[in-house]
C-alpha cells in the first residue's frame, strides 16, 4: 500500500473496480482541494458514476445532482450536466502536467464554473495543462481507474462506491 504522508490531504475511494488513493494538493489549488473534501465529508460522492470515460484519455465523474446510480435523481441521459448545490468555483490553472492519474476539475467553456466533477487522466493530457485544475495525484490503485468501463455515455456504469477523507477512515 502507498504511504499517506498527510492523512489530511488524502482520499480514499472505493469503486466498484477496487480501492484508489489520490492525494490531494492543497499548494496548487487550495480552494478545489477543500470543495471536494467538503463534498466527500459529507458523502456526496458516495454513488456517483463514472459517466464519461475516454480510453487513452480519461474518466470522468463528480455529478453529484443527476449521477448517483440508485439514487432518486439518476438520469443516465442527465449524468455529467449537474454539479453540486455550492456555487461555482475560481479557475485554479497551474504548470502541473496532466500525466497519467491527475485528477482534474471538469468545467464548461467558462474557466470559472467548475463544481464538483472531475477527472482521473489514463495517460499524458498535457494539451489540458494551464486550462484545467489540476488537484491531485493517484499514487495507489490506478490499475482499478484502468479497468473502469468506457463510454460517452456509459452503459451500465462504474461508480465510486465511497469518497472519504484519509484521516477521516478508522483503522480496520
Amino acid at each position: 500500500m502507498a504511504e499517506i504522508k498527510d492523512p489530511e490531504n488524502a482520499l480514499i475511494l472505493e469503486t466498484t473496480k477496487g480501492k484508489v488513493v489520490i492525494e490531494l494538493l492543497p499548494d496548487l489549488a487550495p480552494g478545489h482541494v477543500a470543495r471536494i473534501k467538503e463534498l466527500a465529508r459529507a458523502g456526496e460522492y458516495d454513488g456517483v458514476v463514472f459517466h464519461r470515460v475516454i480510453d487513452g484519455f480519461m474518466a470522468q465523474t463528480g455529478d453529484v445532482k443527476f449521477g448517483k446510480s440508485g439514487g432518486k435523481d439518476f438520469n443516465p441521459s442527465r449524468a455529467g450536466m449537474g454539479g453540486s448545490s455550492k456555487p461555482d468555483l475560481k479557475a485554479e490553472f497551474s504548470n502541473m502536467n496532466h500525466g497519467r492519474g491527475t485528477c482534474s476539475m471538469a468545467r464548461a467553456q467558462n474557466p470559472n464554473s467548475a463544481n464538483s466533477q472531475f477527472f482521473i487522466c489514463f495517460d499524458d493530457a498535457s494539451f489540458l495543462n494551464r486550462q484545467y485544475t489540476v488537484w491531485g495525484q493517484v499514487i495507489e490503485g490506478m490499475e482499478n481507474v484502468d479497468q473502469i468501463k468506457r463510454g460517452e455515455p456509459v452503459q451500465d456504469p462504474d461508480k465510486i462506491v465511497s469518497m472519504k477523507v484519509a484521516a477521516d477512515v478508522k483503522a480496520a
